[in-house]
């Protein structure tokens, strides 16, 4: 049995010449020195000592199979091919002579009788080529890089430089809006007294009309009751309105009725406006059809002053009138349009509602009183868009003093992807990365968004830190976790989404290319030296 292998062998890859090594078959180079053919072998766990010549005798000696690296005699052990040419690799020794070509220098089948082919030239040349383009991608990528960080850094210049020309319009705005507060709440004061007057004005007016309405009532009624003409009303005259019964019990009696006259037997026209107060509310005209029996949800009174203000309507505008709001409420509703400051504003009660229909509504402002209103409302909107402008203003410096600070990766080569999204399209939904912000998942075929996470940091290990990002807190599952996604980066010439999927319930994986992640590479010729091991 032949224990060593000797290889004299001449390759030209690189130009170099590989030299002979002398070794135990099945020994990479770099465990060379523990088999010296001259002296006893110690198994590699310190196990025991045996003489050399048991060394890939195909019988185990060792514990952890180290004195049979060429052979299949120990189950644990593992055979080096040393694949000159390609790339060396490790196999479990029971495939040794198993008949079955592993390595592809055929040097683990040299007793099987199989055929095998050394195919290590071939394979290395295509792991070259494929080498070579992915090394090409990283160069043009890392290239791209460059001219990304640049970008950034002036980028980020022009971020600084126009915080500070916005924060400085701030101040101006600040300034102004100020003074326009002065304006508005100096142009109010006028208006907010001038609009008090010509409400004052209109109750009074209001008072007036209702006391000779009432009155004018009070008459008619007087005469409705004097039966007998002789210009007084008595108690039997006042008995025959049973809805007067002052207990509502169904019987009117001659008591009660002397009750309301004040004590007496009758009383003339000027005695019967004591009367009359006591008992307006409950009186049914004769003539009003259907006296006994009111319409229901309506007073006897509602539908005699229905009567009367009908003949009374006709002295104002029938448009309706805006309400006119207390004064606390004036400064907020500060936006609302010219058109509602030009018209009084209306009641807000029923009560006063009802009495917008008998004595009309509102008449309109003076010109006076308009005209300060017209004022308040432009210094009002004046003011209102000075506001406006501040607001977005203080927005835009929040929104720029977040940008500036965001952490873009160690050169901000990332910052391009600030605002920006890509889409992936599978069999049935649309994914939509929009980094630094979140991650969505929605139905090809309609239906709704479903939120797989936003921004929560970069997650990549220490040495790679920014190879990972993390969006979490998306929408929840069914009786789970929120869903969230993290996000692998690999190095490219586009910045594309290429894969999503779900590894586990509700946690996504997505695929992102990007140069930004791309390293500066290293020689090609670094990583494929001259010399072989053999």
């Amino acid at each position: 049995m032949v224990k060593f292998s000797h290889f004299v062998l001449l390759l030209l890859f690189g130009g170099a010449m590989t030299v002979e090594v002398q070794r135990p078959r099945g020994v990479p180079l770099s465990k060379r020195q523990f088999y010296e053919e001259d002296k006893p072998f110690t198994c590699l766990d310190g196990s025991r000592t045996i003489p050399f010549d048991r060394v890939n005798d195909d019988y185990c000696d060792c514990p952890d199979g180290s004195d049979e690296p060429g052979t299949a005699a120990c189950p644990n052990g593992n055979f080096h091919c040393t694949n000159a040419g390609f790339r060396p690799a490790f196999i479990p020794s029971s495939r040794v002579n198993d008949g079955i070509c592993d390595c592809c220098d055929t040097t683990d089948e040299y007793n099987s009788g199989a055929d095998c082919q050394n195919t290590c030239r071939e394979l290395g040349r295509k792991e070259k080529e494929e080498l070579q383009k992915i090394a090409e991608i990283a160069k043009e990528g890392f290239m791209l890089k460059k001219q990304l960080i640049q970008e950034a850094k002036q980028g980020l210049e022009d971020k600084k430089a126009k915080l500070g020309d916005v924060q400085d319009s701030k101040k101006d705005l600040e300034a102004k809006v100020e003074a326009l507060r002065t304006v508005k709440e100096t142009a109010e004061q006028p208006e907010k007294e001038a609009k008090e007057r010509h409400l004052k004005a209109w109750e009074d007016q209001k008072a007036v009309i209702r006391m000779e309405k009432d009155k004018a009532r009070m008459a008619a009624v007087f005469l409705e009751l004097d039966d007998d003409a002789d210009g007084s009303v008595s108690v039997a005259e006042l008995q025959s309105h049973s809805e007067l019964d002052p207990d509502s019990d169904g019987s009117f009696t001659e008591s009660e009725a002397q009750g309301l006259l004040g004590g007496v037997e009758k009383v003339d026209t000027v005695a019967f406006e004591t009367v009359w107060n006591n008992i307006k509310e409950k009186y049914v005209s004769e003539n009003q059809p259907n006296a006994d029996v009111p319409p229901a949800g309506e007073s006897p009174q509602e539908e005699t002053r229905d009567t009367v203000s009908d003949n009374d309507s006709e002295n104002y505008p029938d448009e309706d009138i805006p309400e006119e709001e207390d004064d606390e409420d004036e400064e907020e509703d500060d936006e609302m349009d010219e058109e509602d400051y030009k018209a009084p504003p209306a009641m807000q009660t029923d009560e006063k509602t009802k009495d917008d229909d008998e004595e009309g509504p509102m008449p309109p402002y003076d010109q006076e009183t308009q005209a300060l209103i017209d004022g308040a409302q432009k210094a009002r909107d004046e003011f209102n868009e000075a506001e406006k402008a501040l607001r977005e203003v203080e927005d835009q410096i929040r929104n720029l003093e977040k940008e500036i600070s965001f952490d873009f990766g160690p050169s901000s080569e990332f910052a391009y992807l600030y605002s920006q999204c890509y889409e992936l399209t599978t069999g049935e939904y649309v994914y939509r990365l929009c980094p630094f912000n979140r991650v969505s998942q929605k139905p090809k075929f309609g239906g709704s968004e479903t939120s797989l996470g936003t921004w929560g940091k970069w997650a990549g290990p220490e040495d790679n830190i920014y190879s990972v990002m993390k969006y979490e807190h998306g929408t929840g599952c069914w009786q789970g976790p929120n869903r969230s996604t993290i996000v692998k980066l690999t190095c490219g010439k586009e910045t594309v989404v290429t894969s999503t999927s779900e590894p586990s319930r509700c946690e996504y994986l997505m695929e992102f290319i990007s140069p930004a992640i791309c390293q500066e590479p290293a020689s090609f010729d670094s990583g494929h030296p001259d010399h072989e091991e053999l």
